[in-house]
C-alpha cells in the first residue's frame, strides 16, 4: 500500500512526468494482477549529451505483477527508448520474509549494457552506476515517507487475501506502478531521451556528435554538486530535509550553476531561500536571483572587509554580539530604548545606516558556520534580544521611522530564514505604536518568532532563562555578565550633518559601487560608448540578466556618437550616459557604412550572467547595446528616434532590467592583465586579426563560452 502511494505521479520524484496503460491483466479469482505501462522520464542531464541526442525524455517500459495470494509484488523493467544503443534490464520484488511474516523482503538486480553512444560510452556508464547506487538509498526513504504516512493516517494492516474475499484491489489501472527510483540504473545525469527520437539522435546531434567526441570528461559533466547529498553532510551542515526539500535543493542549485558561473552561494544559503518560500522552487528562485543580484551590486560578499564603522557608530549604536543562547545560536543584543534614533539618522544618514546593519547580519552568518564546527550541528539562524527600556516618542521620529522600515525591507529580501527568535523585553505603552508601524514589513514567518515580554516578567519561568543560560545574561537584565554592548545616549548635535552633507555622503556610498542598472524596453535598447584610442585595446563587461530576455551586441564605428552627456574615464574615454535607455546609434545611420558589428549576436536569458572581452581592431568609438530580446535586428531603418523611444516608453510593457560594469585595458597592459579576460559566460570568442600571434595564443585560452 505503501508503494502504490506513489502513483500516479510521486512530488518526492520530480523527474517522473506520466505513465500510459498498455495492458492490463486480472485472473479470474482477483489473486493476481498485471499492469504494463509506459513510463516517461524528464532527465536533468548535462547540455553537451542532450545537444548530442537530441531528445528530452527517457521512456521505460514496466511489468508489474502483485500476486496477493503469494504476497508479492513483482516490477520489471526495460528501457524503449535507444534501445538500440543502451539496454537497461531491471527486476525487483517485494515479499514476504520466510521466517517472520511481518517483515517485507526486498530484491534488486540490474544489468546496463551500452553498445554505443557517440562516443561517450565511458561516460555514460560511470554516470549511470553512480546514479544506481544514489536511487537504491532513495528508493529506501521514499518507501520509508510512504509508510510513516500512512502509520500516521492510523493504517498498520492489511487483511490477506482470500479466495472469498471480496475487497478491492490494492491497485487501480491509474495507481499501479510507473517507472520509480527501481529505475536507478537509468543514467539520469547522461542518457535524456525523448519519445519523438527513440530511434536515434536527430539530424543535429548527429552533425555534433563528431566534434564532441574529443571533450573531456570533465566539460561534459558538472563537476558539483553531486547528484545525491551525502546524509552524513546533511545532518552535520544543514539539518533534517525530507526527500522533496533535498530534491528541491539539488535542482536550484543545478540551476545557479548553469546560470551563475562562479557565484554558487553555500547551500545552507540556497536552503534559507527554500525554506523562506516553503520549497515552492519557482519563487524561492527568484527571490534568490534577485539578492544575488543586489549583493554584487553592492558588493556584500567584501563587506566585512572594506566596511570600517564611522566613530559615532561605534560610541552611540547600541547593540553587539554577546555568546550565544543555549540552542547554540549567536546572540544579538539590542538596546534600541538607550538608541538615538534621530541623532544617529542626522549625523550619519540612511545609508551608512543600512551599511552597518548589513555588516552586522554578515557577521551573524560567519558567526553560524563557526558555531556549526564549534557545536557539531548545524546552526543556520541566530537570536535577536531587544531591550526596550527607555523606548518613547522621540524614537517614532518620521525619518527614523523611515529609515528603520528601509533597512528591515532590504534584511527582509536578502536574509531570510537567517533570525532563529526574537526576544523582546520590557517593551512600554509606546510599543504597539511602533508595532503597528512596522509589522507590515515583516513576513509572517518572521513574526511567528517574536516573543515579547512587558515589565519584568522577563525573569520567571517561561521567560529569558528558557532560552539563555543564566551566566550569560546581560547585567542590565539582572544577570552577572558584563555585556560589552554600548550603553548609548544622546548623540551630540555638533556631530550632525546638513541635509546636503548627508546627501553627499550617501552618493559617495553609491558610487562605491561598480556597478549601473539599465532598464531595456521593447523598441528601445540601453546603450553606452567606449573611445579607443590605440588599436588592440581589450574591452572587457561583467552583466547579469535581472529580469527578461536580452541580445547583447558590439558596433564599431569612426564618428562619435552625439551624447547627452560625456564623463571620460582615463584615456579610453568610456562614457556613461546619464538616465537609462539612451540611443546612440542614429538613426541616420547605414549599418555596414556608418557603423559595424564586430561581434556575433549574443542573446541572454533572464537570470543569467555573463562576462567576457573584445579584442579591439581599430581605434575609434565602440557602442555596447542591451536589446529587448524580440526587437528586429538593428538597422537604419528600425533604429527609434529619442522621441519614439519616449513613446514606445509610455505604451510597452516590455521590460527588460540588466546591472553592467565595462572595463578597458591598454594595449600596453594586455599581457600582464590576463586574469581581467577570463570569462565563464560568453559567447563573443572569436579574436581579432589584428592581434599579436603572441596575445592571440593567450587569449583563446581565456576566452570561452
Amino acid at each position: 500500500m505503501a508503494y502504490e502511494r506513489r502513483f500516479p505521479t510521486c512530488h518526492l520524484i520530480p523527474m517522473f512526468v506520466a505513465s500510459d496503460v498498455v495492458n492490463e491483466e486480472t485472473s479470474e479469482d482477483g489473486s493476481t494482477q498485471k499492469i504494463e505501462r509506459r513510463c516517461a522520464l524528464d532527465v536533468d542531464a548535462p547540455r553537451l549529451l542532450k545537444r548530442i541526442a537530441g531528445v528530452d525524455y527517457v521512456y521505460f517500459i514496466q511489468k508489474n505483477t502483485l500476486n496477493r495470494k503469494e504476497r508479492t509484488l513483482h516490477i520489471e523493467s526495460h528501457n524503449e527508448t535507444f534501445s538500440n544503443r543502451v539496454v537497461v534490464h531491471e527486476t525487483c520484488c517485494y515479499s514476504v520474509h520466510p521466517e517472520n511474516e511481518d517483515w517485507t523482503c526486498f530484491e534488486q538486480t540490474a544489468s546496463l549494457d551500452i553498445k554505443s553512444f557517440f562516443g561517450f560510452e565511458s561516460t555514460v556508464e560511470k554516470i549511470a552506476m553512480k546514479q544506481y547506487a544514489s536511487s537504491i538509498k532513495k528508493g529506501k526513504e521514499i518507501i520509508e515517507y510512504y509508510l510513516k504516512e500512512l502509520d500516521d493516517e492510523g493504517l498498520t494492516h492489511v487483511p490477506r487475501w482470500s479466495p472469498s474475499s471480496h475487497s478491492l484491489p490494492l491497485s487501480s489501472p491509474t495507481s499501479l506502478s510507473t517507472n520509480q527510483p527501481e529505475l536507478g540504473i537509468v543514467p539520469a545525469d547522461s542518457v535524456p531521451l525523448s519519445a519523438d527520437a527513440r530511434d536515434g539522435p536527430s539530424q543535429d546531434a548527429k552533425q555534433d556528435s563528431n566534434l564532441l567526441q574529443n571533450d573531456s570528461l570533465a566539460e561534459i559533466l558538472p563537476g558539483t554538486p553531486e547528484d545525491k547529498l551525502d546524509a552524513d553532510y546533511i545532518k552535520r551542515y544543514l539539518g533534517d530535509l525530507t526527500p522533496l526539500q533535498e530534491s528541491c535543493l539539488i535542482r536550484l542549485r543545478k540551476w545557479l550553476q548553469e546560470t551563475h558561473k562562479g557565484k554558487i552561494p553555500k547551500d545552507e544559503h540556497i536552503l534559507r531561500f527554500l525554506r523562506a518560500r516553503d520549497f515552492n522552487m519557482d519563487k524561492a528562485r527568484e527571490i534568490l536571483c534577485q539578492s544575488l543580484t543586489w549583493r554584487k551590486q553592492h558588493q556584500v560578499d567584501y563587506l566585512l572587509e572594506t566596511w570600517s564603522s564611522p566613530q559615532v557608530l561605534q560610541d552611540y549604536y547600541t547593540g553587539g554580539w554577546h555568546h550565544h543562547d543555549k540552542d547554540g545560536r549567536p546572540l544579538y543584543i539590542l538596546r534600541l530604548g538607550q538608541m538615538d534614533t534621530k541623532g544617529l539618522v542626522r549625523a550619519l544618514g540612511e545609508e551608512s545606516l543600512l551599511r552597518h546593519v548589513l555588516s552586522i547580519n554578515e557577521e551573524g552568518l560567519r558567526r553560524c558556520e563557526e558555531n556549526t564546527k564549534v557545536f557539531g550541528r548545524p546552526i543556520s539562524c541566530w537570536t535577536c534580544l531587544v531591550d526596550l527600556e527607555g523606548l518613547n516618542m522621540r524614537h517614532l521620529w518620521r525619518p527614523g521611522v523611515k529609515a528603520l522600515l528601509r533597512i528591515i525591507e532590504v534584511v527582509e529580501a536578502n536574509y531570510p530564514e537567517t533570525l532563529g527568535r526574537l526576544l523582546i523585553l520590557r517593551a512600554p505603552r509606546v510599543f504597539p505604536v511602533l508595532w503597528t508601524l512596522v509589522s507590515p514589513f515583516i513576513d509572517e514567518n518572521t513574526r511567528k518568532k517574536f516573543l515579547i515580554y512587558a515589565g519584568n516578567d522577563y525573569q520567571g519561568a517561561g521567560g529569558l532563562v528558557d532560552y539563555i543560560d543564566k551566566e550569560i545574561i546581560p547585567d542590565f537584565l539582572g544577570g552577572e555578565c558584563m555585556c560589552e554592548v554600548p550603553e548609548g545616549g544622546l548623540v551630540p548635535k555638533s556631530m550632525y550633518r546638513t541635509a546636503e552633507e548627508v546627501e553627499n555622503e550617501d552618493i559617495r556610498l553609491w558610487t562605491e559601487m561598480i556597478y549601473q542598472s539599465a532598464s531595456i524596453f521593447k523598441g528601445a535598447p540601453h546603450e553606452i560608448v567606449i573611445e579607443i584610442i590605440d588599436a588592440s585595446s581589450v574591452i572587457t563587461w561583467d552583466f547579469d540578466v535581472c529580469k527578461g530576455d536580452i541580445v547583447f551586441n558590439i558596433y564599431h564605428s569612426k564618428r562619435a556618437p552625439q551624447v547627452p552627456r560625456k564623463d571620460t574615464l582615463g584615456a579610453h574615454g568610456i562614457t556613461s550616459p546619464g538616465g537609462n535607455n539612451v540611443q546612440l546609434i542614429d538613426k541616420s545611420w547605414t549599418l555596414g557604412q556608418d557603423y559595424s558589428m564586430v561581434e556575433s549576436p549574443l542573446t541572454c536569458k533572464e537570470g543569467e550572467s555573463v562576462q567576457g572581452s573584445h579584442i579591439t581592431r581599430w581605434p575609434g568609438f565602440y557602442i555596447l547595446q542591451w536589446k529587448f530580446h524580440n526587437m528586429a535586428a538593428c538597422s537604419a531603418t528600425n533604429l527609434p528616434r529619442v522621441d519614439d523611444v519616449l513613446a514606445t516608453l509610455q505604451v510597452s510593457s516590455h521590460k527588460c532590467k540588466v546591472m553592467y560594469y565595462t572595463e578597458v585595458l591598454g594595449s600596453e597592459d594586455f599581457r600582464g592583465s590576463m586574469t581581467s579576460l577570463e570569462s565563464s559566460h560568453s559567447g563573443f570568442s572569436q579574436l581579432s586579426a589584428a592581434t599579436t600571434n603572441s596575445n592571440q595564443s593567450q587569449s583563446s585560452s581565456m576566452i570561452s563560452r
